[in-house]
């Protein structure tokens, strides 16, 4: 546990080491793009021009899910990976997104502004060595009654998930990595830290510590129903 919790200090670097080809491999996933809209869209936001912040953006697939659920959106983009954010930022569909370089866990740290209207943390929120001072914080850079929604891992209250992804990263995921990201051990992180991660009744509880009301959780379709969720919820008024 606290070989990972350290590692998770890291992480990084090592999608520093993996940006060239992050988007090769998870263009590899079925229903990946499509799982991406689907939490975007279920930050429900009705306002014109509404504000955005996408948290750990990576290459940019968070923020093209945004950008295709509120087109007229501003968007801010952080992620703690210099590598990802220069891909992200060479996508000409991405044009007019600020992407900021920064610790998701304290975004105003690195000088991004709140209030937003919505955030979207996909596939971050597990790899912060303090999720509950990262949600804190996330909590202050919404509007009220602004919703938050993270996109995310969870099988620790599934035995049929836990099998399911398992059998999906010795399958797949660990010998693609072998094939695009030799020089690095990112996937193997990537299979221990889900197993690790809260269960689906353990994350809405600790989003409820935090202050955040209205929460629930929506799954997604495809071979990820059961393994990925839009864990969504309100900042209160």
């Amino acid at each position: 546990m606290k070989q990972l919790h350290h590692r998770k200090r890291n992480v990084h670097r090592d999608f520093d080491v993996v940006a060239s080809t992050y988007d090769l491999l998870t263009g590899m996933n079925p229903g990946y793009h499509r799982n991406l809209r689907q939490s975007a869209e279920r930050l429900s936001i009705r306002r014109e021009r509404p504000r955005l912040l996408d948290l750990c953006c990576g290459t940019g697939a968070s923020t093209l899910a945004l950008r295709a659920s509120y087109p007229d959106a501003e968007i801010v983009g952080l992620d703690a990976s210099a590598g990802m954010l220069r891909h992200a930022r060479q996508k000409p569909e991405l044009e007019g997104v600020t992407f900021v370089q920064g610790d998701a866990t304290d975004p105003a740290a690195a000088g991004v502004e709140g209030p937003f209207d919505g955030v979207l943390m996909a596939y971050g929120i597990r790899n912060l060595p303090e999720p509950d001072l990262g949600i804190s914080n996330l909590r202050g850079m919404l509007r009220p009654d602004a919703r938050i929604v993270f996109h995310e891992y969870s099988v620790r209250d599934s035995r049929r998930a836990r099998l399911k992804w398992d059998a999906v990263c010795y399958g797949v995921i660990l010998p693609g990595g072998l094939i695009t990201a030799r020089e690095s051990d990112i996937y193997r992180y990537l299979h221990r830290s889900v197993r690790d991660f809260d269960g689906v009744r353990a994350f809405e509880e600790r989003l409820r510590r935090a202050g955040f009301v209205d929460v629930w959780t929506a799954p997604m379709d495809g071979w990820q129903r059961g393994i990925v969720h839009s864990f969504v919820a309100r900042n209160p008024s």
